[in-house]
């Protein structure tokens, strides 16, 4: 068995089968590998290098050339990701990513059209914020929104549970969005519901963890873990905040077998579907109303006959859920069109290429 690589998050684990990241819960079968070929999960990415688990250790690999310079950014392997690769001893080369189940994207920081690709391959998000400055619905109602549409089932993580002298109004905050999703209260600081936490988690099963800085996340890890992987902070003596800790994306295997995602903290966590008409079915505190519209492609904005507008203005629908909507919806038009637009030039680009590659050709000497 090759000596595993140090530094990296499974090396104070002990190895065990593929099965125990969650292998069988894909689909997957080695038939479709090339002779040689071999199957790993990513758990980190360090610059050029992909650090995956195998069936028998941790090893350090690089992308072959074919993926490195014949494929997309977006579909590179990330951290979750199955992988086919090819062992020479020394260093492995990761020769083709395996179908994806999902994929949990944002709007990358700054840029118009392009996803950052979060993590892949993951059955739970943990969304946590904390009942501080921190806790914030519409910002809630982004989260939610964003990881249901890429089909991954959410959880609420409400942290810092010590500062809050109510629970039961956060909760009846978060209850308004009408989401089907668990939410747990707790404290790192106090050991306050971090038992429950660690029941709903289960074996080998994929779980990643986001929110923005300094709601903690990383101290959640540490306890999660057992251990002090991920070293945290003092609060801000300004804002009892705890401060950015968490630079990388890794995954993690925790001590009851479930494989946690740790993500760093987000100022940002723009909408990246574009399929609008199923995105707006993601918003299950509208659809009690939208079975009322008088059309079926409703937007429920200044629609005629719109059930969902009339709810608003009889107070069964509540008003910061419907501006949260409101908000969301034009900020998903904004990145349908845009994504339109590059699709359209790409479209352009491509033909242009075909054709001058066409009249090379017919003018050969």
């Amino acid at each position: 068995m090759r000596a595993c690589v140090k530094g990296n998050p499974l090396t104070n684990l002990q190895m065990t089968s593929l099965e125990s990241y969650g292998w069988t819960m894909f689909g997957h079968n080695t038939s479709a590998l090339q002779k040689g070929e071999s199957v790993g999960r990513v758990i980190s990415v360090k610059g050029f290098k992909y650090f995956l688990a195998t069936e028998t250790c941790e090893i350090e690999t690089e992308l072959s050339g074919k993926l490195l310079y014949g494929t997309e950014f977006e579909d590179l392997p990330k951290v979750g990701d199955w992988v086919a690769f090819l062992d020479y001893g020394e260093t492995g080369y990761i020769v083709n990513v395996l179908p994806r189940m999902n994929a949990l994207s944002r709007k990358n920081p700054g840029n118009k059209t392009e996803r950052q690709i979060l993590g892949t391959n993951i059955d739970h998000a943990l969304i946590v914020q904390g009942l501080d400055r921190d806790f914030n619905l519409m910002r809630l109602d982004r989260y939610l929104t964003q990881i249901s549409s890429c089909s991954i089932d959410p959880i609420v993580v409400l942290n810092k549970s010590d500062l809050s002298q109510s629970h039961e109004l956060h909760l009846k905050q978060v209850q308004k969005l009408k989401r089907d999703c668990p939410v747990y209260f707790c404290s790192t600081l106090t050991g306050y519901g971090l038992q429950l936490i660690r029941h709903a988690l289960e074996p080998c099963k994929t779980y990643i963890m986001v929110g923005s800085s300094g709601v903690g996340k990383s101290s959640l890890l540490n306890i999660l873990m057992e251990s002090d992987i991920q070293r945290t902070h003092a609060l801000s003596a300004f804002n009892s905040k705890g401060t950015h800790t968490t630079t990388t994306r890794d995954l993690f295997k925790l001590s009851n077998g479930s494989l946690l995602i740790d993500t760093p903290g987000m100022r940002e966590f723009g909408l990246t579907s574009e399929t609008g008409d199923q995105w707006r079915s993601v918003f299950p505190a509208l659809e009690e109303f939208a079975q009322g519209c008088r059309y079926t492609d409703c937007k429920h904005l200044n629609d005629f006959g719109c059930a969902v507008t009339a709810a608003l203005r009889s107070g069964k629908l509540d008003e910061q859920v419907y501006e949260s909507y409101v908000k969301l919806m034009k900020e998903q038009s904004r990145f349908e069109i845009r994504a339109e637009d590059k699709k359209r030039l790409n479209r352009q680009f491509g033909k242009m290429t075909k054709e001058a590659k066409n009249h090379r050709r017919k003018n050969k000497f």
